[in-house]
């Protein structure tokens, strides 16, 4: 499976953004996915899991509110719309997939750079 994120970009505070994480592979639907972001000097960070059927979610308590996962199985994507975007949401965003463990994923995307200015 390979996993390609896009739709990064630069906006201001209290703005919105929409990611995609567009996948290869028969098998994307029958697996749970992610997304992550990584701020310079910090950990990486899971924002937000859908299973396969996207009848569950998951999403920390930093983006809770303000940003929702979402998947099209039939055009293999998996979708983060971020609402209410703050400065400190500027980071590295990646989606990955197959979960493994509580952050282990097996797939994970190239990253897409979100930036948010005040």
């Amino acid at each position: 499976v390979q996993l390609q994120a896009s739709g990064g970009g630069l906006v201001q505070a209290g703005g919105s953004l929409k990611l995609s994480c567009a996948a290869s592979g028969r098998t994307f639907s029958s697996y749970t996915t992610g997304w992550f972001r990584q701020a310079p000097g910090k950990e990486r960070e899971l924002l937000a899991e859908i299973s396969w059927s996207g009848g569950s979610t998951y999403y920390a308590d930093s983006v809770k509110g303000r940003f929702t996962i979402s998947r099209d199985n039939a055009k293999n994507t998996v979708y983060l719309q971020m609402n209410s975007l703050k400065p400190e949401d500027t980071a590295v965003y990646y989606c990955a997939a197959d979960k493994r463990g509580v952050t282990v994923y097996a797939y994970w995307g190239q990253g897409t750079q979100v930036t948010v200015s005040s």
